[in-house]
């Protein structure tokens, strides 16, 4: 198995590169009309409002995020939106078929892929695929011709008939993506599609990721992962305690904060003077905000450029050492912290809260 492993991100590169997909892998739709929207969708489980009148409309040919902790809503929107579970309010049309009343027609035209990674191992990659395209009612030369296809499209063809028992994790995942397009969907639902993988399996899944959505496929993505986003998704809905906190494209959301960041780590000090210090830090004209934390300053800026120097003049002529002082500008994280109040990355969680969203789904449909 570390034999297949070893050889598998490099060839399926260079197969992506030398063998471009086919154009008929997804199904092409129009740009700039709606692919998904949704008017005040909700999921209550007894008295928990899991999603709280959520509204959105995302366009084809977008990659369309969401954006937030394990727990936010995000799992149980795509559940409603796949049609696995029905809202408790609201309403909502994938592919201009209505999730409720039109159920059928709306997994005619979708793909999904969960968080969990559903292939069986005891079948070879290309059986998988059979098995996902008999589900759909595919058959003989066209089913055929669709697998080699999507194989290709995930660079997976050479280990098609190997057993997925021997698979790498990053290997499955781009096997389940490709069961989402055996049927040629106009929408490609994928939730956490990088959840557990290593930093060089997840580049290679966003760059199929990218592949897909320049043929045309819109694609509808939740993440926790704050790069994910930003690498990814057009615009971004920020989603935290089941309802939208923003929604825009990523350079617009940081830029909506409008400041720099600036961290001090002080050199230790007496309190009286750090705290004089940080007071007269706090009181410069460019400085709109400011968090003090024991010997840590972190500052919100205008003009990040005249700002530092005059920290230095103010250390300097008070005897207050800084032992280090940077500046950033502000990331999705940022983002996150000034909407919610707490940072993205002290809100992951474990998948319990999705796997129970999942259990309730499945006594909800008994």
């Amino acid at each position: 198995m570390k034999q297949l492993e070893s050889k598998e991100a490099g060839k399926a590169a260079t197969e992506s590169v030398n063998n471009p997909p086919d154009s008929e892998t997804v199904s092409r739709t129009e740009p700039g009309l709606s692919a998904v929207i949704t008017q005040g969708l909700t999921k209550k489980f007894g008295h928990f409002i899991a999603v709280n009148h959520v509204s959105l409309d995302v366009k084809y040919g977008e990659i369309f995020g969401f954006l937030g902790p394990n727990g936010a809503g995000k799992t149980t929107t795509i559940l409603m939106l796949v049609t696995l579970i029905t809202p408790s309010e609201g309403s909502a049309q994938v592919a201009s078929h209505d999730i409720v009343d039109e159920p059928g027609r709306v997994r005619e035209a979708i793909g999904y892929v969960s968080q969990d990674i559903a292939v069986d191992e005891y079948l070879t990659g290309r059986e998988n695929l059979l098995v996902e395209g008999h589900l759909h009612h595919l058959k003989g030369a066209a089913l055929d011709r669709s697998i080699d296809e999507v194989l290709q499209t995930v660079g997976m063809r050479e280990w098609a008939n190997e057993l997925v028992a021997n698979y790498s994790g990053g290997m499955r995942r781009r096997l389940d993506i490709a069961g989402g397009l055996v049927h040629r969907p106009q929408i490609l639902f994928l939730d956490e599609p990088t959840l557990g993988l290593d930093p060089q399996t997840r580049s290679a899944i966003w760059e199929y990721i990218r592949r897909l959505n320049q043929q045309g496929l819109t694609i509808f993505l939740t993440t926790h992962y704050l790069d994910e986003a930003d690498a990814l998704c057009g615009r971004v809905a920020i989603m935290d305690q089941g309802e939208i906190k923003a929604l825009d494209s990523p350079e617009n959301l940081k830029r909506s904060l409008g400041k720099d960041l600036v961290e001090i780590l002080l050199h230790p000090t007496p309190p009286e003077l750090r705290a004089r210090f940080c007071e007269a830090v706090q009181e410069l004209p460019n400085v709109a905000q400011s968090q003090r934390q024991d010997s840590k300053l972190v500052l919100r800026v205008t003009n990040v450029e005249h700002v530092i120097p005059e920290i230095f003049r103010i250390s300097s002529s008070m005897g207050v050492g800084i032992d280090s002082i940077s500046s950033k500008h502000p990331s999705l994280d940022d983002v996150f912290l000034a909407l919610t109040g707490k940072a993205l990355r002290e809100e992951r969680g474990d998948s319990w809260t999705a796997r129970r969203t999942l259990e309730r789904s499945r006594r909800a449909r008994t």
